[in-house]
């Protein structure tokens, strides 16, 4: 493949992996605004909030330092997006915070939340689609999923069960947002992951981690 051809295709994913990062970020502040009930991770993320005093995108930033650490003993090798994944969803969380006012009345945060839930799953569909590497949360799926040898399903919902369960103990909210955010974010992310998905490189080459989008659906 020509070299100026390769160089195109790789700002075209860089491109696709930061506005997706950038959007996922600002779609989870908009559903913590809705105050309606949040995903089962930022459950977790906004207990911790809630307990420690930190803001809510130092909360997701620490926590992805933390999964990705598990990652050393399952033997997964970040990206480039799995780095990037760590930082920039978290600044872009607090960014949004600071720039969107919590709803006011029941419709106007139940519009944000159906929002919230329509951008997350198009962002998330971006940033595995461009195939520079999972999120940690992600990564730490399956991982699992190949150590153990247990089903995609059944890893997944122990973790987000899991992690929901602390973050509700510790003040996080659990609503229709999580009922909503549970039933729909996949099949959406299924759906935008057609538009989003970067073929692979015909020449065999592997710049980064690619992941495995279809079977990481959908947490950083």
């Amino acid at each position: 493949m020509p070299i100026c051809c390769t160089m195109q295709a790789m700002s075209r994913r860089l491109l696709q992996l930061y506005a997706g990062l950038l959007l996922y970020g600002f779609s989870m502040a908009l559903q913590v605004r809705a105050t309606l009930g949040l995903g089962p991770w930022d459950v977790f993320h906004e207990g911790v909030a809630k307990l420690t005093g930190l803001s809510f995108g130092t909360v997701v930033i620490v926590t992805s330092v933390f999964v990705l650490l598990l990652w050393i003993p399952l033997r997964q090798m970040p990206g480039i997006g799995t780095l990037s994944n760590v930082i920039v969803i978290g600044l872009a969380a607090d960014a949004g915070l600071a720039l969107i006012p919590e709803g006011g009345s029941l419709s106007v945060r139940t519009a944000m939340l159906t929002a919230a839930v329509f951008l997350n799953a198009v962002a998330g569909a971006a940033y595995l689609g461009a195939r520079l590497g999972p999120g940690a949360r992600d990564g730490l799926m399956t991982g699992l999923v190949r150590r153990t040898g247990g089903s995609v399903a059944k890893i997944r919902t122990g973790i987000e069960l899991s992690v929901m369960a602390i973050g509700f103990a510790l003040g996080g909210t659990v609503g229709l947002g999580t009922i909503l955010y549970a039933v729909s974010i996949g099949p959406l992310a299924q759906v935008f992951l057609r538009a989003f998905a970067v073929p692979a490189a015909s020449d065999g080459s592997t710049v980064v981690a690619a992941g495995q989008p279809r079977r990481a659906i959908l947490r950083r």
